[in-house]
């Protein structure tokens, strides 16, 4: 029997030590995986920090492009208040001129239209037309300028508003 028995440990021995190498050679497969899994990790690692640094550059870039916008916006927009109120003066005084040009042409047509002298005619008299405009050609030159003022001030007016609108 103590063949048997010392056959039996011989045989179990066997067995632990083939299971053994198995398990040795499997843990030597995923050891060797661990460590070509760790040079991934490793390099992983390394470019992760290299694109979080080209972030952190890119963010601060972006910052100072969106400081010199915010710079130039200011800017921009004063000047165009300045515009504005440049412009608001403008109209103000083009209102005025017209306003002033309207009274010169409303005057200018409520003038009385002076009589002509009567023509030295040794004959019969003509019948005497009225006039309906102004009696001298300065009268009408002037008329005529002071209309063709009021229409030019009135075209500037209408630009100007609508460009301010």
């Amino acid at each position: 029997m103590s063949l048997f028995v010392t056959l039996a440990a011989d045989i179990l021995v066997a067995v632990l030590l083939a299971a053994t190498i198995v398990t040795c050679l499997r843990l030597s497969r995923r050891i060797g995986q661990l460590k070509g899994d760790e040079a991934a990790l490793r390099q992983t690692i390394g470019d992760l920090m290299v694109a979080t640094g080209t972030a952190e550059r890119a963010i601060a870039g972006l910052r100072a492009a969106i400081d010199e916008s915010d710079r130039t916006l200011n800017a921009r927009l004063e000047a165009a208040s300045a515009r504005a109120e440049e412009l608001t003066e403008q109209v103000a005084a083009g209102e005025t001129v017209v306003a002033r040009i309207g009274a010169i042409v409303a005057q200018m047509r409520a003038v009385p239209a002076r009589p002509e002298p009567a023509p030295v005619a040794p004959s019969a008299p003509e019948p005497v037309q009225p006039r309906t405009g102004p009696a001298s050609p300065n009268g009408e030159r002037l008329g005529a300028a002071a209309a063709a003022a009021l229409a030019m001030s009135e075209r500037a007016l209408a630009r100007v508003r609508a460009r301010a609108a």
